[in-house]
């Protein structure tokens, strides 16, 4: 972070006060909405669809907002949520003026869709603005903002409980959607604006993404981590109210593993950007938030009884494995998806930003709902080996692939042909051309080289063409499909056709 140029410190602060108000906007209703809803005659099932209609609604908006990231622009789509989530949060805290059961729920959809709306728009240019923004720190960066939100999630029913207790229903929305209101006015000054790539390549669409292998398996881990969030946040109550716990100590339970959350996910994220692989991260993930599972319950094989601290010792490794998860996914969806033939700019980083806000909704719809219905035909301690198992899985399924996928080369990023040039790393492929060049000679006499993996005829031509120096082996090309450059037989091009100037890449005739 101490190279982080003056515009990146001041797009990593902006960003990190619109998440802190948003997550406060968007948790703040939880403890005391049902029992206004309640005042209106409606029923748990009505003001419980309130809540599920907002993640259902970002999981079928975000992809549509990834694929048209760069059309719009990320400045657009990030102001234009912000301001749509601070105008609805206003707007919730006025329903208590309303009279009359339909009138009151009806609006309450229609508000809570609006505000998924923006919501879903502001998440998907956020996430893809720190990719472009922080293409060498993108896990760092991505980990760092998801402390904020964690932290906003954490604050959200605390300031919202204690405003009601001062002014009543109104004045927490009132409050906190006209600070989010703010923050948008800030981001529009201070955030810097990206200019429409008219060179854009046809970028797959989310299902092609979902088609490869490494990319399936990070969205199936961000599913897996929200459904397990998902699932304490609906039943975790229910099964400590046999300590009869103070109101304060039962929210203070809640706030445990998202606490750990936002304190560990930027060590998480050094981690995949500096140390190891992030599907190394998601399998320490899996078996962190498995082992939390366990502990909560406790699982049924242990021969004990629920105690709080064991309860409270599971909350904490659930909080450091679902950080390890969600850090670890997003950041090995979008480099697996550059080094898969994915251009590197601005509507990649949308298309796997959508693809994160996306899966993550569609755990948290789903996780509350399975968890009910398990704890009312098995009880909580039973269900929770449903969370342990998938898991469990998950890891299993990602240690397979990590032994049978081939040995990619490493994540680089070149920008332009200066460091291209200067890049250690074409160096060392420049090195390996040559040796590879020198060994496939296998008769001077009429000059001709012949590479025992390539076409005969393919020979005849290189041993032909007058270019024939600057053999590059696909194989060993394939990592500079990120950035600017992509490799042709022979040779390596610029994607506006224009050859690189071979200097750099002279090998041996």
């Amino acid at each position: 972070m101490s190279k982080f140029t003056r515009r990146q410190w001041l797009t990593l602060i902006v960003i990190s006060i619109a998440d802190f108000c948003n997550a406060i906007c968007v948790s703040l209703q939880a403890p005391f909405y049902p029992q206004e809803a309640h005042k209106k005659g409606c029923s748990a099932t009505e003001y419980g669809l309130v809540f599920g209609i907002f993640e259902f609604v970002v999981f079928l908006i975000s992809p549509i907002y990834g694929q048209h990231l760069n059309k719009l622009g990320p400045k657009l789509m990030f102001n234009g949520g912000i301001y749509t989530t601070g105008i609805c949060a206003i707007l919730f805290g006025l329903l208590d003026k309303v009279e009359g059961h339909y009138p009151f729920i009806i609006l309450s959809f229609v508000i809570r869709i609006t505000e998924a709306l923006g919501n879903a728009a502001f998440l998907t240019a956020s996430f893809a603005l720190i990719a472009k923004e922080f293409p060498q720190n993108v896990a760092t960066t991505f980990a760092s903002l998801e402390t904020f939100f964690g932290l906003g999630l954490i604050v959200g029913p605390t300031v919202g409980g204690a405003l009601y207790q001062v002014g009543g229903y109104t004045l927490p929305f009132a409050v906190m959607g006209s600070a989010l209101f703010m923050s948008a006015i800030l981001t529009a000054i201070v955030l810097p604006t990206h200019e429409d790539e008219e060179d854009r390549e046809a970028i797959p669409s989310m299902l092609n993404a979902l088609k490869i292998p490494g990319i399936l398996l990070s969205a199936i881990s961000i599913i897996v981590t929200s459904m397990s969030i998902g699932f304490l946040q609906a039943t975790l109550e229910a099964h400590l109210r046999s300590f009869y716990l103070q109101p304060v100590i039962l929210g203070l339970m809640f706030i445990i593993n998202g606490g750990v959350y936002a304190i560990v996910a930027p060590g998480f994220g050094w981690l995949c950007d500096k140390c190891i692989s992030p599907k190394v991260v998601t399998i320490i993930g899996t078996v962190l938030v498995a082992a939390g599972f366990c502990l909560i319950g406790p699982a049924p094989f242990i021969p004990v009884e629920t105690q709080l601290w064991l309860t409270m010792l599971g909350l904490v490794l659930h909080g450091l494995g679902m950080a390890a998860q969600l850090v670890a996914s997003f950041t090995d969806a979008l480099r697996t998806s550059i080094t898969h033939g994915f251009p590197n700019n601005l509507e990649t980083f949308g298309l796997i930003s959508g693809l994160w806000t996306s899966t993550f909704a569609l755990g948290a719809f789903i996780g509350p709902s399975i968890s009910g219905i398990l704890f009312d035909f098995i009880g909580f301690r039973n269900s929770t080996m449903f969370v342990v198992v998938l898991h469990l899985f998950v890891g299993v399924l990602v240690t397979i692939f990590l032994c049978l996928a081939k040995t990619r080369s490493a994540y680089v990023e070149i920008k332009d042909e200066k460091d291209l040039d200067n890049s250690s790393y074409v160096k060392s492929l420049q090195q390996n051309s040559v040796t590879e060049s020198m060994n496939s000679i296998c008769s001077l006499a009429n000059g001709i080289s012949i590479e025992k993996s390539r076409p005969a005829g393919m020979n005849s031509l290189i041993a032909c063409n007058s270019y024939k120096s600057q053999a590059w082996p696909k194989k060993e090309a394939s990592s500079l499909t990120v950035g600017p450059y992509s490799y042709s037989y022979g040779a390596v091009n610029h994607r506006n056709g224009s050859a690189t100037p071979n200097s750099y890449l002279q090998g041996v005739a």
